[in-house]
């Protein structure tokens, strides 16, 4: 199949905008929990009305601090319940906000604040608002800087004591559907970050129709979400707008290392992340079952999971056998399972990058249904994901309800629908390469099966063509590799190359698990990376992924390198992808190492 639609189930408003969300709320839902928020330890609920009331309060003082309508207005912070307040207040002044990631350098900040002419920043920390102030004189725009920590919010709505609530509604209906509600910096793998404009109609028919097609799972005063994915990416800001539009409860994880125990604390009916996070349920549960010489039990309990998920998809289902095994498995390990998600989610939705389609078996197979989407900040988080009732694991599902997906003639994935960007800031040229043709060129490779369910096999400018002539994906074989819980990161190499090769890192914290187990004297990667039982565990990852893909795919030889691919190393971007150019660059030599000899 070449193309493939669906009707839209939400209908955009054409003279609204986002601010309508929680006054709609604060009238129809008055008395709700929209948001849970941590007070002194303990999750304290906020009712629409009480949210509505402060985030107009919050505008009032932008409105009085000089913000006008149009202005755009950085904010730079981890994910926390005030981000969510800030966004709405930003838009109820009728500016627009502009997220900085919170990891990012002055010279980041200076760019994107530069870029997008911000008149004003909110930061969160000292360490934020020192990076802020140490490129200021070059932002002769920004006028104001306002500290989250230290009561830099309560200046803000004394400021705006006197502004009338008639002020604010006017402010807050100034921007329509087609006005600009954001600008997303793309992470930027190569060059400088581009600004994305997402319109308020982008939201509403992104938010609106996920809602929709989700709607068992957005039960007002019964579902809830726990928001720990960075807010200045769009998958973020999706799961901060979607719940609000539902509306449900909404909560918010500052720092992802306490994740567990925040989800034992909020228990979220419904979780939304990104791979590398149920890869971690997994591998983190599978480590401690191995400690506790369980480790056959456990393996065997997640091989019945996925026989069991797989066997959902046949005509005749589950065997009695299967489902007997399963019972007596749920008792010991996978309500266990359940219990580290919260224990009152059945779903989850993942997104930025592949899950992989043992992993989807194995959550299904255990009771916690992952429905896998895709997604670019052009698009304003996904453009396609699983139906709840209609799951097909190993895609990424079909099209966003009232969107179209087109596979070009060379594979590329195109998009068209009222979800899109309007296009970048202050780069015409790059948009209307962007959208040639009224398409949204994605530049991911992807195919549509008979359903209209769509499969991503890469991207067109990661394409490896070998010295044979053979063209290779990489993202299948890195995505099996990087599922062994000793992998941090893999890149696949071998343009021009005889072979495929392979650079891996490794994850510290299973490191150290795992040379604990093996009686080794270090637990440092410099140290073990030549070490024969390592390579050999981690040439068992290599063959687990070279499985995937074709003899001519596949991967030859592999180095493990002595250091992690990190944001502060600049190998990955704040949303964790790889920034090839550099790593090749950086490790050339290692890269070499792979074809001498």
């Amino acid at each position: 199949m070449r193309e493939f639609s669906l009707p839209a189930l939400y209908e955009v408003p054409a003279d609204g905008n986002l601010t309508d969300i929680v006054h709609r709320n604060a009238t129809q839902h008055p008395d709700v929990a929209v948001i849970g928020r941590k007070v002194n330890g303990t999750w304290q609920d906020v009712t629409a009305r009480d949210f509505y009331a402060e985030v107009r309060a919050a505008a009032k003082g932008l409105i009085a601090s000089g913000v006008q309508p149009g202005d755009r207005v950085g904010l730079m912070s981890r994910t926390r319940y005030e981000w969510t307040l800030l966004d709405f207040a930003i838009w109820s002044a009728g500016a627009v906000t502009v997220p900085v990631y919170e990891t990012s350098s002055p010279e980041q900040i200076q760019w994107i604040l530069g870029d997008s002419g911000a008149v004003g920043c909110f930061v969160e920390l000292d360490a934020h608002a020192e990076a802020v102030g140490s490129v200021r004189d070059r932002l002769p725009a920004l006028a104001n800087v306002w500290q989250i920590e230290g009561g830099g919010l309560d200046g803000l709505r004394a400021a705006g004591a006197e502004v009338t609530d008639e002020t604010v509604d006017e402010r807050s209906a100034v921007a329509k559907a087609d006005d600009p509600a954001t600008i997303v910096y793309t992470s930027g793998t190569t060059g400088r970050p581009k600004g994305c404009v997402l319109t308020h109609r982008s939201f509403f028919a992104e938010c609106g129709n996920v809602v929709e097609r989700l709607r068992p799972l957005f039960r007002t005063g019964e579902c809830s979400v726990l928001l720990f994915l960075p807010l200045a990416h769009v998958f973020g800001r999706l799961v901060q707008v979607a719940p609000m539009m539902a509306p449900i409860k909404l909560g918010h994880v500052p720092d992802i290392k306490h994740l567990t125990d925040e989800l034992a604390s909020f228990r979220p009916t419904l979780i939304l992340g990104v791979p590398r996070v149920f890869e971690k349920v997994y591998n983190s549960a599978r480590a401690k079952a191995q400690a506790d010489g369980k480790g056959k039990i456990f393996d065997k309990a997640a091989d019945t999971a996925i026989a069991y998920s797989r066997a959902l998809d046949t005509p005749s289902g589950p065997s009695l056998g299967l489902k007997l095994k399963h019972k007596a498995f749920d008792k010991l390990v996978f309500s266990k399972l359940r219990a580290v998600l919260g224990g009152r989610g059945e779903y989850a939705i993942s997104g930025g990058a592949p899950l992989g389609e043992r992993l989807g078996h194995f959550f299904r197979g255990i009771g916690f249904t992952v429905l896998e989407g895709y997604g670019l900040t052009e698009s304003c988080a996904a453009t396609a994901f699983n139906p709840w009732d209609r799951q097909k694991i190993g895609t990424v599902g079909q099209p966003l309800p009232g969107s179209v997906v087109r596979i070009a003639d060379d594979g590329e994935v195109l998009l068209h629908g009222e979800h899109l960007f309007a296009g970048y800031w202050n780069n015409e040229g790059a948009t209307a390469e962007a959208l040639a043709d009224g398409w949204f060129h994605t530049g991911d490779i992807g195919t549509l099966d008979e359903d209209g369910y769509l499969a991503i096999t890469g991207r067109k400018k990661e394409i490896i063509v070998t010295a044979g002539g053979k063209n290779v994906a990489p993202a299948v074989i890195e995505d099996r590799i990087r599922a062994h819980a000793l992998v941090a990161e893999c890149m696949v190499v071998g343009d021009g190359r005889p072979f495929v090769g392979a650079l891996v890192t490794l994850d510290e914290e299973f490191l150290a698990r795992w040379a604990a187990e093996h009686g080794k004297a270090s637990v440092e990667a410099a140290d073990l990376r030549k070490d024969p039982e390592l390579l050999a565990t981690i040439q068992g990852a290599v063959d687990d992924g070279n499985a995937a893909v074709s003899k001519a795919e596949s991967v030859r030889k592999f180095r493990i390198l002595a250091s992690q691919f990190s944001e502060e190393s600049g190998h990955l971007t704040p949303s964790l992808k790889l920034k090839r150019n550099v790593v090749a660059k950086d490790f050339a030599d290692e890269i070499e190492a792979i074809y001498r000899g």
